[in-house]
């Protein structure tokens, strides 16, 4: 049975992610990491760093080269489940 293809999305596509941690050492790097592993040619100069106002936790946009839903499924699972990561949006 083949289902219909529901993405909003046209693939490829330029696609941000706004991942939220505590701030910590390392954080960013880890992040761009685990990002490389699922979009190799991810630039990571042009990530964004927002820390809060209060300087506890640290926020990145980072804008992935989306090719495909699997890939960005990935990419959702494994951030979300990364012990550094509270929040993936």
């Amino acid at each position: 049975m083949n289902l219909p293809d529901d993405s909003l999305i046209t693939y490829p596509c330029d696609f941000p992610i706004k991942i939220m941690g505590v701030t910590q050492d390392g954080f960013a790097q880890t992040i761009v990491d685990v990002v490389l592993l699922h979009d190799p040619e991810f630039d990571a100069d042009k990530m964004e760093m927002r820390p809060s106002s209060k300087g506890n936790y640290l926020s990145l946009t980072v804008t992935v080269r989306a090719t495909s839903r699997e890939q960005l499924d990935n990419l959702y699972r494994t951030l979300s489940s990364h012990p550094m990561v509270k929040v993936v949006l």
